[in-house]
């Protein structure tokens, strides 16, 4: 076994956690970081985001607007005085990553550019053409490297916090390509390993976004908060859940049903304005977007495919031009994914799990409840998306909040004294000897596809884009009773060299415990609201649950559900209004 001593361990190598690492960095050069991630830094999951990030650069734009569409984006669950840190503190974090080096796109004077988003009132998406992710990961490991200090564990699975007296010691792991046993002490512990869209069937997330980290904090005793609002994206491609930026719409792409209809003028986006501007149709919030698709769907106004019922993304009138110079990647996987080229043919798509709003709890700081611990990104729950995330905040919150996160990780671990190594040990048995024990299980019928091919069946038909009572108390059950199985899992290679079935199970486990977090607290929340819709509880109930749910780890026994206050500080909960976006 391998004992690593650092003063700052980062689970999770993507943009969040490459931005809490270039912070701890640059506050104290002399403090040892630890950057530990399952997949080589490139290839963490924030590659993938398309359209851009939020920020205000421009008139009419206002920070107060930026602040009043996330609220109200959010439904009225956001936290707002970290919805007003962020807005206040995004441009900044943007114009800090154009320094580093990020290709902004730029208008003819030479300013860079902003488009249009969803459930946003004016244009404030800072983008590089449509591989925003690329290009701002691709910046922040570069900057990265330039600090000695930081030391990077490529292919390290992370498997247990360790944690005692309230406090966090480190972290336990596996070197995937040996198998090699490795502990990591600090006094300051990070999570930033992005999303658990993978406990759905369809959705945009890579394979690596099983919720690992947040099913590690949520073991050791932080709860998951507002772990039921799960947003699903209207735009994703048939088949793959490869997803159609919102930026496509944001350049003005158009979506129709079967009969070339723009079908989104006869849903209720939003009451209408005392003075309103044209309606959002295809600019409007994407839970809304998605459940006109499910409407569509039941009156059999959409498109029948191989890979089940469509609609048309049509950015045809666009031209070839403006596509090629600012939608490349979207004709590229149009091109790949479904034989479709945008230029000349609408592209299928239909609504595809993509983001986790809730996650692991946490306060203005990024510090969770256990002293020492944080969290940031799309793991953490911070809240500044409330019950619905505004596309574009998400790229800014992981640079606005991992920043945040170094930064107090920073501060705690100079004031800090490590734990004797002695004291982890018992810990540090207890976490190896449940990997060995799937490794040597006794031969079961149970196997890593068909739990996981159960629990998403599960979770696609009683947590998807409308939920109610019977399907959800069923879910809870099932779930609980999939959790019990997955204790016989049994796997065939019992090696430790390169051991992917090894891994996939343990992925398997976090995306268990956190699919039971989900059912329970979407069956709790008893109205609708954001992302989270109930057939049964049509309305919004802000007297019963104007607060966040958190979910709290109970064992072998169901999860407990608590609640907090949600910070209200000069926006009161009104009706969502969208007006059409500003040009």
């Amino acid at each position: 076994m391998r004992t690593v001593h650092a003063d700052v361990v980062i689970v999770g190598a993507g943009g969040a956690g490459l931005r809490a690492a270039i912070a701890v960095a640059q506050s104290d050069p002399k403090l040892r970081v630890a950057l530990v991630s399952k997949v080589y830094p490139m290839r963490s999951h924030t590659v993938a985001a398309e359209g851009g990030a939020a920020g205000v650069i421009k008139s009419p734009d206002t920070l107060d607007a930026h602040f009043n569409d996330t609220v109200s984006g959010g439904d009225w669950l956001c936290d707002q005085d970290a919805v007003e840190r962020f807005v206040e503190q995004a441009p900044k974090a943007l114009r800090q990553l154009e320094h580093w080096g990020c290709p902004w796109n730029r208008d003819d004077a030479g300013a860079v550019q902003v488009r249009s988003f969803g459930g946003m009132k004016h244009q404030r998406t800072w983008f590089a053409a449509d591989k925003s992710g690329f290009h701002i990961l691709h910046t922040l490991f570069q900057t990265s490297q330039q600090f000695p200090s930081i030391q990077r564990f490529d292919e390290v699975f992370a498997l247990d916090l360790l944690c005692a007296d309230g406090a966090v010691g480190g972290i336990t792991a596996l070197h995937m390509q040996s198998g090699e046993p490795i502990v990591f002490l600090a006094s300051s512990v990070i999570i930033a390993t992005g999303g658990a869209g993978r406990v759905f069937p369809f959705t945009t997330n890579g394979a690596i976004k099983t919720g690992d980290g947040m099913a590690m904090a949520y073991r050791a005793g932080v709860p998951l908060k507002d772990i039921e609002f799960v947003q699903y994206h209207p735009t994703g491609l048939p088949g793959t859940g490869i997803l159609i930026t919102e930026g496509a719409r944001g350049e003005g792409g158009l979506l129709v049903n079967k009969d070339g209809y723009r079908y989104l003028q006869d849903y209720n986006l939003g009451p209408p304005e005392p003075h309103p501007r044209p309606k959002a149709m295809e600019l409007g919030p994407r839970d809304r977007l998605s459940q006109s698709f499910w409407h569509e769907q039941r009156k059999g106004r959409t498109i029948k495919s191989e890979f089940g019922d469509v609609v048309h993304l049509d950015i045809r009138h666009l031209g070839e031009k403006v596509i090629d110079e600012r939608l490349p990647m979207v004709r590229e996987l149009a091109r790949a994914y479904v034989g479709v080229d945008p230029v000349y043919a609408p592209i299928p798509v239909r609504p595809v799990v993509h983001y986790t709003m809730g996650g692991i709890d946490t306060n203005i700081d990024a510090a969770t409840r256990i002293n020492g611990l944080y969290a940031a990104g799309e793991c953490a729950c911070v809240s500044i998306n409330g019950a619905n995330r505004l596309g574009s905040n998400s790229l800014t919150e992981i640079l606005v909040f991992g920043e945040h996160a170094g930064l107090q990780a920073a501060q705690h671990a100079r004031a800090s004294k490590q734990h004797d190594e002695a004291a982890w040990e018992p810990a540090i048995a207890e976490s190896f000897a449940a990997v060995r024990a799937v490794l040597e299980r006794p031969k079961s019928s149970e196997t890593i596809v068909g739990l996981r091919t159960e629990l998403h069946d599960l979770m696609e038909s009683a947590a998807g884009i409308y939920r109610e009572e019977a399907l959800l108390r069923d879910a809870c059950k099932k779930v609980a009773a999939l959790r019990q199985r997955y204790r016989t899992l049994s796997i065939d290679d019992h090696s430790m060299v390169f051991n992917t079935q090894l891994f996939q199970a343990l992925e398997l486990g976090a995306m268990l415990d956190v699919g039971e977090a989900m059912v329970h607290a979407a069956l709790a929340r008893r109205e609708s609201r954001g992302a989270h819709q109930r057939l049964d509880f049509p309305e919004r109930d802000d007297q019963q649950f104007l607060h966040h749910s958190l979910v709290h780890y109970g064992g072998e026994q169901p999860p407990s559900i608590s609640t907090k206050p949600v910070t209200i500080t000069r926006s009161q909960p009104a009706a969502r209004v969208y007006g059409g976006a500003a040009t």
